[in-house]
């Protein structure tokens, strides 16, 4: 078998995800057929590059160096391919592409950057890992990427990169039955859960470690499950578990969100972009010359189109926040700016 990128790509998804069910679902594949595909790699290279341990995948000493060959390979390939299709025209008009990590705020993101920007492609990628977001930006293949970092686990922000803060820390509420007896509280004592199932999804960088970390400060070690939300939920509405949740997340018949006391659980959001983002060639090059997200000279420059951008976000944050009831009552107890429109 002669390795091909996609090979290589896997290789560096299990390195950073450091086990094969994160980076299988980061590659958008089964745990299965990754593995055979680690299998097939492995023997065509006649040794191991990855020892499987009870806590996840090791790169091996002959590990460590592939990867150091492989990662400028899948970088220098993606680059390439961006950098093709806008030579050969297949983005023929300006184009912005986001990626995204879950949020509530992304529909009127989207409604009102359609509206700024009439004519331009805008595309939308999601992903469960923050980090897998930066990657792609950091290579050229997104433009934007608004993504949370959940306190205490620090993304890995690849070097060049521009942040911007939209919120500095949201904290994470609570997500129960609906009869569970603490859901009659309009705030919730983190020790009244003890007893519960916890479910966390593994594959969301910082969250199972973020939760952990709380937990332990309260002394509280109850049982984890591990898990997708889609499927946490289904659990969360029959009392088989509890679940961290955004606060803008939406109400439902069957289950009820509350905050936690003290607002242990937080994440901070944060839009990122690349400095050449809009910039053509050369200084003064014309919109239509320009590279991957010439979407940013429809709106006035590199730096206002940025700005722009941002503000849009912010202000379908601030709608998604002040629509959930919850949240609202917590902005409000919190005298937060977020109830509070800026000035046009």
């Amino acid at each position: 078998m002669e390795l091909e990128v996609r090979h290589l790509r896997a290789l560096c998804a299990i390195a950073d995800a450091g086990s094969l069910h994160k980076a299988a679902r980061q590659l958008g594949m089964s745990q299965p057929s990754l593995t055979t595909q680690l299998r097939r790699i492995e023997n065509a290279l006649g040794a191991e590059l990855f020892s499987r341990e009870r806590t996840g995948c090791r790169p091996t000493p002959l590990g460590r160096s592939v990867l150091s060959r492989a990662r400028p390979l899948v970088s220098g390939m993606a680059a390439l391919v961006t950098e093709a299709r806008v030579a050969a025209g297949l983005a023929d008009g300006p184009r912005l592409r986001i990626g995204s990590t879950a949020s509530r705020a992304l529909v009127g993101w989207l409604r009102r950057l359609r509206n700024r920007l009439p004519g331009t492609d805008i595309s939308l990628h999601m992903d469960v890992s923050a980090n897998a977001l930066l990657r792609m930006l950091a290579v050229g293949q997104l433009d934007v990427a608004f993504v949370h970092e959940v306190e205490g686990c620090p993304l890995l922000v690849p070097e060049g990169l521009e942040r911007r803060v939209l919120v500095e820390r949201e904290p994470q509420f609570i997500s129960m039955a609906r009869d569970h007896p603490a859901a009659g509280s309009p705030v919730v004592e983190l020790a009244d859960l003890a007893e519960d199932r916890w479910m966390v999804d593994p594959t969301v960088d910082g969250e199972w470690d973020g939760l952990l970390r709380v937990l332990g400060a309260a002394g509280l070690n109850p049982p984890v499950l591990h898990g997708d939300y889609l499927t946490a939920a289904s659990l969360i509405a029959v009392g088989e578990a509890v679940a961290p949740c955004q606060p803008t997340s939406g109400p439902r018949d069957d289950m009820a969100i509350r905050p936690l006391r003290d607002d242990p659980l937080a994440v901070r959001l944060l839009l990122f972009s690349r400095p050449d983002v809009g910039a053509g060639p050369e200084a003064g090059a014309r919109p239509e010359a320009a590279g991957p997200g010439v979407a940013w000279a429809g709106v006035g420059g590199l730096g206002s189109g940025r700005d722009l951008v941002f503000a849009d976000l912010e202000a379908s944050y601030r709608e998604a926040a002040l629509r959930a009831v919850d949240y609202r009552r917590w902005l409000t107890a919190h005298k937060s700016p977020l109830l509070h429109a800026p000035a046009a």
